[in-house]
This record gives C-alpha cells, structure tokens and sequence, in this order.
C-alpha cells in the first residue's frame, strides 16, 4: 500500500497490500530464491531463447514484438518473463553504489528518495545478452512511460 503526498509517494512496509517488488525482491524471484543463475531460468546461453524474449535473438523465440505473458518457459519457481520482454519498475530510488552498500543485508531498499526509479531485466530491445541478465538494472524518471518497460507486483508473506 502506497501514501501520496503531494508528489512524494511512500510504501506501507507493514501493509497487506499489494506493490512493486523492491530491487533485491526482484533479483530473488528472477534468480529462483537467490540461486546464481545468470538468466531467469538459465545460465546456459543456449537455453536463453527459451526464457527471454530480446532483440539480439532474432525472433528465435518465435516473436518479433513482445511475447504474450506466459509464453516462454518458467523459471524454477514459476515466475514467467522475468529476463527481456519489458524492463520492470521496482520500488528503490536509484543509487549508483547499490550492490556496495547492500552486501550485508537481506532485503536492503533503495534510498528514501530520489529523480530515477530502478528498472530491472532488460527488453525485447535489449541490445546483447548482458543487458537481460538477471543483475541488469537500468534508471529513469518516475512519470516516463514507455512500450519497453512494464511492471508486476509484489506481497509479504505473512
């Protein structure tokens, strides 16, 4: 659940609701709790058109524009188009140092506030295999909308 204030929107961390996932929720779901895989699904680069649709494929997946949701395989914990498609929104402000200054925590968020919200891994229009691995992460402003980037929602377990 959200609080709006003005333009300044804040999460209810203890919330039954429903929202974005922060960035190392996101990470954990696409790399199957946690796991070192460098794709959604995948390290392999030969399963990768299997789980990812992006550009650099050349329409091996079978779709020249994004592929229906569902229509690639799973990753091992069921979660579908997590690598390429769209770039997803998470919740954190972007913050150059991420990786740095969360190493040591579970489920680090991003700074309190900020300009460029973090997008995570890559498009259909991903330009190499490097940008739809699952450490990709890209920044833009809040209020930019685009046809490369989309969003899917997150809960606490309780």
């Amino acid at each position: 659940m959200y609080t709006i204030r003005g333009n300044n929107v804040t999460a209810n961390w203890n919330a039954n609701g429903y929202r974005l996932p922060t960035e190392a929720e996101w990470e954990f779901a696409a790399r199957s709790r946690g796991k070192k895989e460098k794709w959604a699904g995948t390290s392999e680069e030969s399963y990768l058109a299997s789980y990812a649709n992006y550009s650099e494929e050349g329409g091996k997946d079978g779709y020249e524009y994004t592929a229906p949701v569902g229509s690639l395989q799973v990753n091992s914990v069921d979660l579908y188009d997590m690598n390429g498609n769209v770039y997803e929104w998470c919740w954190d402000w972007y913050n150059k140092n991420y990786y740095e200054k969360s190493k040591d925590s579970w489920n680090p968020k991003g700074p309190d506030s900020g300009s460029l919200r973090v997008l995570r891994g890559g498009s259909l229009v991903a330009l190499s295999l490097f940008s739809t691995r699952c450490a990709e992460r890209i920044n833009y402003p809040p209020s930019l909308g685009t046809n490369g980037s989309g969003f899917r929602l997150a809960r606490a377990v309780r």
